[in-house]
């Protein structure tokens, strides 16, 4: 073995006869983000399931449902306010939460809502840690991470059967929007209002003035009805039309009834 240039430190209990121990890596969790669409005055029941739950954090924003009245009963979704709901956990609780809120909601209670998951691709160093952290508090998840993680490793694009189409457009077009994408195949819809935050002035995107007041509209559908809807709504309310919308989708990997056992 050649000589090093330099000489290694040796810590205290540590020798030439000493073995040297790496401390355990901690296993990553895989996090996901969930959705809750629910009638607004559920929106209160979902936060103490998560406060029960001990969920760190969740986002709640108010919007109203677009789907047309033969399937409010389906999907849940029979009143105009909506809640959207939005939280990031691990994926061994997303049976535990489920059934919380299912019981809390009701599991025949027309209109309960719908839940979707999606995975994430990133997340920063400082929330992960909190997540790592707390896989050996709960020695529940810590028995159960490594079995969850080998078996979700198994999935394949394949089992991905629904999208989530989000698109951002000026105040005032999401009728049309909506119009447009259920002619395409959408069975409904979520609408957010929101704001656009950027420099001083009007928002320039690919030379493009862009209103600051906006409208998030939230599209679930099956992944073969994805490439119509996208086509048609980006044709009329696109980033060159007067709607001027972002448009993009998102994989789903699990799309549940909140008001079905």
């Amino acid at each position: 073995m050649a000589k090093l240039p330099f000489k290694l430190p040796i810590f205290r209990g540590e020798g030439k006869n000493t073995p040297q121990h790496k401390a355990p890596q901690k296993p990553v969790p895989r996090l996901k983000m969930f959705f809750f669409i629910v009638d607004w005055d559920k929106a209160e029941i979902i936060s103490r399931v998560f406060e029960e739950e001990h969920v760190r954090f969740h986002f709640i924003s108010k919007g109203r449902g677009t789907a047309s009245s033969e399937i409010h009963d389906l999907l849940g979704i029979g009143s105009t306010d909506k809640a959207v709901i939005l939280c990031v956990e691990q994926e061994v609780l997303v049976r535990v939460l489920l059934k919380e809120v299912r019981k809390k909601l009701g599991f025949h209670t027309p209109g309960a809502g719908i839940a979707f998951i999606i995975p994430l691709s990133g997340i920063n160093t400082p929330l992960l840690r909190v997540f790592k952290e707390s896989i050996h508090k709960n020695e529940k998840i810590a028995d159960t991470i490594e079995g969850e993680t080998m078996a979700a490793e198994k999935k394949t694009e394949a089992v991905i059967n629904n999208d989530l189409i989000i698109a951002v457009i000026n105040h005032g077009y999401s009728e049309d929007f909506m119009n447009v994408a259920r002619e395409a195949g959408a069975s409904g819809g979520t609408v957010v209002h929101a704001r656009g935050l950027a420099h001083a002035g009007p928002v320039k995107f690919f030379g493009i003035s862009v209103q600051e007041e906006r409208e998030i509209v939230l599209v679930l559908t099956s992944r073969e009805k994805k490439l119509p809807i996208m086509e048609a709504v980006s044709r009329s309310c696109g980033i060159t039309t007067k709607a001027e919308g972002l448009i993009f989708s998102l994989p789903v990997e699990k799309v549940m009834g909140l008001n079905l056992e």
